[in-house]
């Protein structure tokens, strides 16, 4: 590949990817450009597929993962296998019609299906041996399912795009085919290393292959990372993903579209933040590439291609001390551990109930620290919470241990070091009515956590939307 810093890595989200007209008119001919190349792309699977194939990103309701991973005598892992399989057809009847280029389309990705399916047949039996453990295998299969929704979007759109006249190339990172493990840079090298941008449209898959597992790291964040590295390696001018939305002031469902605003420009600070509260523009291990390799990233509304999207930098500041996004997460259980005897040994609470926290895969959103008690706000199910309070109050029989489900609601900024400006996001919320259970403000001085009850959430986004962003506080 010729390196020129004149190209652009660019992602599109699955929910882009099943509007392929869009895409097509609003990204890959947008008006403004007087050709469709000196880009790279880097897709998503298909809307829901990824959901059929791993579980449920919201309801975690079990695809052919979930199910395998359940089985042992349960077969139901091979009706999920059906689910997914038809519904992929049915999107390539959707895309190409009838005729010899749907037949090629299905063939490639029933190879793959049926690849997969006979893999894990054979690991089930295999498993019913004493000498061998499915727990061991898990970690495999799910990069190995994850694969496939990538590579069906990916084929799909480099063959749609070749009948549109344009030289695309399906560039294949799943690792489906090679013989032994590769680093996941060197496999995004090779895999560009003859590609002349100038000429050609690559189209990549949104999972790449890694030695050491792409999921095991980032789970379902695993194509933020293709993206990023593929940007970071190839040297690219910009990194821009393209969404369904604009990257706004607040939900606009919540607070209404005729009052939010795109920012326009941020930071990898706020963008931090955001991926914390579980609204990722980026997940943050990928934004740290772009951000140590000075690669601005830019998030565009693929419906709204002639706006300019949002601009992330790692040096920007506001001109101003402002809020530029108020956001939240619900879905929250604060874990409250009291103990008389923790003076002096907070930090031996608070390893071991990490360790718990760790073993089950919890995701910390924050903490808070007093004399006596550590309280652990995480975003879980209701039965891994359970669990979690199980193996708490068994660690610590003598603790004081109390679990309720809350709320967060932040209000973000690239700066926000003005004075007053945290009790004008108090009185907004206490306006309401509502009451406080925790605030959390950081020397950062880039975000203001409040704690409510979950009953809150909306109100209180509304609040603080409508006082911080709205109505502009005074300098």
């Amino acid at each position: 590949m010729q390196v020129s810093n004149n190209h652009t890595v660019e992602k599109i989200g699955g929910t882009s990817m099943s509007q392929y007209d869009a895409v097509r008119d609003n990204i890959i001919f947008n008006p403004a450009l007087k050709n469709p190349y000196q880009r790279v792309f880097v897709v998503s699977a298909y809307a829901g597929i990824t959901n059929l194939l791993l579980e449920h990103k919201k309801t975690a309701e079990p695809g052919v993962f979930g199910r395998f991973a359940q089985a042992e005598e349960d077969q139901s892992w091979i009706e999920a296998f059906a689910l997914v399989r038809q519904k992929m057809l049915d999107i390539n009847q959707e895309l190409f019609g009838d005729g010899q280029l749907k037949d090629k389309a299905d063939k490639f990705i029933l190879r793959r299906l049926d690849d997969a399916e006979r893999a894990l047949a054979d690991l089930n039996s295999l498993c019913q041996h004493g000498h061998f453990e499915l727990d061991d295998h898990l970690a495999k299969v799910r990069e190995m399912l994850a694969s496939i929704g990538e590579a069906h979007s990916a084929w799909n759109m480099a063959h749609l795009l070749q009948k549109e006249g344009v030289n695309a190339v399906f560039v294949d990172l799943t690792g489906w085919n090679i013989d032994k493990a590769v680093d996941m840079d060197e496999l995004i090298k090779d895999a560009f290393f003859s590609l002349d941008l100038r000429e050609c449209l690559p189209i990549a898959t949104g999972y790449c292959h890694s030695e050491k597992g792409l999921m095991a790291t980032f789970d379902r964040g695993y194509s933020e990372m293709t993206f990023s590295r593929i940007a970071v390696l190839t040297k690219a001018q910009e990194a821009i993903i393209h969404k369904e939305y604009h990257l706004s002031s607040a939900d606009p469902k919540l607070v209404g579209e005729d009052k939010v605003v795109p920012i326009g420009m941020t930071n990898y600070d706020v963008a931090d933040q955001l991926a914390n509260l579980g609204m990722e523009a980026i997940h943050p291990r990928a934004a740290k590439g772009l951000r140590q390799s000075e690669i601005s990233l830019r998030v565009k509304n693929t419906f709204e291609p002639e706006h300019k999207g949002t601009l992330i930098t790692s040096t920007y500041v506001s001109d101003k001390p402002k809020v530029e996004i108020v956001a939240g997460r619900q879905q929250v259980y604060a874990f409250e551990l009291f103990d008389q005897d923790m003076m002096g040994q907070v930090n031996k609470f608070d390893i071991e109930t990490l360790a718990l926290i760790n073993e089950l895969k919890i995701e910390m959103v924050s903490k808070d620290v007093t004399a006596n008690s550590i309280t652990h706000y995480l975003s879980c199910n209701l039965k891994k919470a359970k669990r979690l309070l199980v193996l708490l109050e068994k660690q610590f029989p003598e603790a004081e241990i109390n679990l309720r489900k809350v709320c967060i609601v932040s209000a973000i900024g690239s700066d926000m070091q003005e004075a007053g400006m945290l009790a004008k996001a108090v009185k907004a919320i206490a306006e309401q009515g509502i009451s406080i259970q925790a605030l959390h403000q950081s020397m950062r001085q880039v975000d203001i956590q409040f704690v409510l009850d979950e009953s809150h959430f909306e109100q209180a986004i509304i609040a603080l939307h409508q006082h911080l962003v709205e109505i502009q506080p005074e300098v």
